[in-house]
């Protein structure tokens, strides 16, 4: 089937990510789920900490906690720009977190690559920045688990696995969208709230602005990943892992 842009969508991809998206959906409320979860809250961390980075401040210390909460202490330089840049960083990193995985999931064929990343950013994340036992110890299981599955799972099992994760986090990114942001007691608490008393803009026009971006950079990545190319992966060639590939 073509899209109106002439693409050819792969039905077999879409298929398998409307699968993903189900079962997540399905045993949302599960314990099972809650280390992708926490995952998650941790991509939302590390948006706001690469931001501190990107804009010349500092990293103190990234925290989580069992109830999915999450804080990123920086030390920022002077300015309002900064401080704007930062506070959104947090939405928007979880959204384009799950977007980019999606599409290294789904175009590049990456399988081993994107958990052996996911083992790199936590180990990273554990050392660096993490200031709790809990934090520390969840980064550092999760990695070492990531990757002994990368290791030792065949090629078609990894992929799938990718895959869920990839499904799960931009799926959860719009769920913290949602609840935070969109929840009228939690979005005085968030960052929305950070930055209405920063640039006098309310807290909801932000909630809105979020949400549109979110939104729109998962849509556009998953179009984009669900569509055939030269460069799609789960292809019956060699993927650059050098195992033989699934045909998706």
């Amino acid at each position: 089937m073509k899209t109106a842009s002439g693409a050819k969508l792969n039905w077999a991809r879409l298929v398998a990510l409307a699968l993903c998206l189900t079962i997540a959906l399905l045993f949302w409320d599960s314990r099972i789920l809650l280390p992708l979860k926490l995952l998650v809250v941790m991509m939302h961390e590390t948006g706001h900490a690469l931001a501190s980075l990107l804009v010349g401040g500092s990293v103190q210390k990234v925290t989580i906690a069992v109830n999915q909460s999450g804080q990123c202490l920086s030390m920022l330089p002077p300015g309002w720009f900064a401080k704007v840049v930062v506070y959104s960083a947090g939405y928007l990193g979880s959204a384009l977190a799950g977007a980019l995985l999606i599409l290294a999931t789904f175009r590049f064929s990456a399988r081993r690559w994107v958990l052996g990343g996911l083992c790199a950013w936590l180990m990273i994340m554990a050392v660096f920045y993490a200031s709790d036992v809990f934090t520390f110890v969840f980064c550092v299981g999760t990695a070492l688990a990531l990757g002994l599955v990368a290791k030792f799972l065949p090629p078609g099992a990894v992929d799938l696995l990718n895959l869920f994760i990839a499904a799960f986090a931009g799926l959860y990114a719009l769920f913290d969208l949602r609840e935070d942001l969109w929840n009228s007691a939690a979005r005085g608490h968030s960052d929305a709230a950070l930055l209405a008393n920063l640039t006098y803009i309310p807290a909801i026009v932000w909630a809105a602005l979020w949400t549109l971006l979110g939104v729109g950079l998962l849509a556009l990545f998953a179009w984009r990943s669900v569509q055939k190319g030269k460069s799609a992966g789960f292809s019956i060639r060699r993927s650059i892992d050098g195992m033989p590939a699934t045909r998706w």
